[in-house]
């Protein structure tokens, strides 16, 4: 707008300083002299007017050509970013069908693999009909044989041999009716007479122990052989020594007496039947193991009476048994309960804890602490539980018997998935294991911890914590 207004302008100065002339008045001026000489230059302000004219417009075009390379460099711009967002389209483009070849080829593959698992699916399905068929086919000649081998049987022999041989029969059952009853009857015998044994034992015990103190009063040597009621125990005894010295109550003082060496000892805990243990010395002090787990050999799938007892070896896998824990844990009123073990990686991590345990009028109720450790804690819920066995159903479940379903004794708390005992299963390093079947340490909201080998033991701290 503004450049037309100065091109009118222009040509307005132009019209008043070059003004035109008419026929008539050229003939007006051949025919009349002017009295008065004009000029034939324009006048001196028309000038500066025609020059401040041309001069804006010069400006204005040059502003306008400025402005005209600045939109030019805009569109410029945008082309070069439309034309960069054009080809990375065109790269995802490319991409895209490339995916799209991968993913019909895969499809195609697929379907292939569907196609030969259906025709695998249907032979398998064949040959398992025909194998019932022969299975069937094979069953009725058996039939067919034994009812021509009874016929035969009834042809060949008499009535009489046939009374005879049913005659024998029912001899025969009465004998070994018989057998048993003699069996059971020397069976109770033997069991009368271990029981009488024992009582003769427990006396000599009181006995001994009693002349043990009073020899410790007047200050003998200290070096009298042990009674001869401990002298079974030398023979599987890392150290027999120790029986000659009278019996520890724990592992703790047999390494108060010097020794150093691993192994079994028999210990005497709480005026108890003496027993031999599993004694692991360290620098730090000595422990009591109480329960082995590393190679399957030992069946942990056991009764209430023998996780009572105990089982197992001691120098390779074994559960101590529950009254000889709950003597050794009585001693003090509480104990440092360690947990080891060793995944299928070989990863070894451990955990401690403070407890106690309760007698069998309370099935063994276990108390526990979490003190320490870099393995989980999954041992809190099972605090103020009682121990269960398949054949004595003591957890919280209403349903089933965790023992069962699980296998082995623990301390169940409505079942959960932390089990030491269960039955060992060989898991490969990148395999799955059974739920609910092997041996496992799952904390609560964790990932089960499958386990190659497991060790639970037993050591004293002079600072417990009473839970009685």
């Amino acid at each position: 707008m503004r450049l037309v207004c100065l091109l009118t302008l222009l040509l307005t100065a132009l019209t008043c300083a070059f003004p035109g002339k008419n026929v008539e008045e050229e003939e007006l001026t051949v025919a009349e002299e002017p009295t008065s000489t004009k000029s034939r230059f324009a006048m001196l302000d028309d000038v500066r007017l025609l020059a401040n004219g041309l001069l804006q417009l010069g400006q204005s075009l040059r502003e306008f050509v400025h402005k005209t390379k600045g939109q030019i460099n805009d569109i410029f711009q945008k082309l070069n970013i439309f034309d960069r967002s054009f080809y990375q389209l065109s790269v995802v483009t490319s991409e895209i069908k490339e995916s799209e070849e991968e993913l019909k080829k895969t499809t195609s593959y697929l379907k292939n693999n569907n196609e030969e698992i259906k025709n695998l699916s249907l032979e398998i399905n064949t040959k398992i009909n025909s194998i019932m068929q022969e299975r069937s086919q094979l069953q009725s000649k058996v039939w067919g044989l034994e009812e021509r081998l009874s016929g035969l049987s009834e042809s060949l022999l008499s009535k009489e041999q046939l009374s005879e041989i049913s005659t024998l029969k029912e001899v025969i059952i009465a004998q070994e009716r018989s057998i048993t009853d003699l069996l059971k009857a020397v069976r109770e015998q033997h069991e009368q007479l271990n029981y009488h044994k024992n009582k003769i034992k427990s006396l000599e015990d009181k006995l001994n122990f009693a002349s043990f103190q009073d020899t410790a009063e007047q200050k003998e040597d200290s070096n009298l052989e042990a009674p001869n009621i401990f002298q079974y125990l030398t023979n599987n005894s890392t150290s027999a020594s120790i029986v000659t010295n009278g019996l520890p109550i724990d592992c703790n003082e047999i390494f108060n007496r010097g020794e150093r060496n691993s192994g079994i000892y028999p210990i005497k805990p709480n005026q108890s039947k003496p027993f031999n243990v599993y004694c692991e010395f360290t620098a730090e002090g000595a422990s009591t193991v109480i329960q082995r787990r590393q190679d399957g050999s030992v069946d942990f799938d056991q009764t209430w009476e023998k996780y009572e007892e105990g089982f197992g070896d001691l120098e390779k896998e074994f559960w101590l048994g529950l009254k000889k824990i709950y003597s050794i844990a009585r001693q003090n009123d509480s104990d440092i309960l360690q947990i080891k073990l060793e995944d299928w990686k070989e990863q070894k991590r451990s955990v401690e804890y403070q407890f106690s345990l309760q007698g069998p009028d309370s099935n063994y109720t276990l108390h526990l602490t979490h003190l320490s450790g870099n393995l989980p804690n999954a041992m809190t819920n099972q605090t103020g539980m009682k121990f269960s066995t398949k054949d004595r159903d003591n957890d919280n479940h209403t349903d089933i018997n965790c023992a069962q379903s699980y296998t082995g004794g623990w301390w169940f708390n409505a079942c959960g998935e932390t089990n030491l005992n269960g039955n060992y299963i060989w898991v490969r390093p990148m395999g799955r294991m059974v739920r609910r079947r092997g041996i496992c340490w799952k904390p609560e909201r964790g990932h089960s911890y499958h386990l190659k080998s497991t060790k639970i033991s037993i050591r004293h701290t002079p600072e417990a914590i009473s839970f009685r």
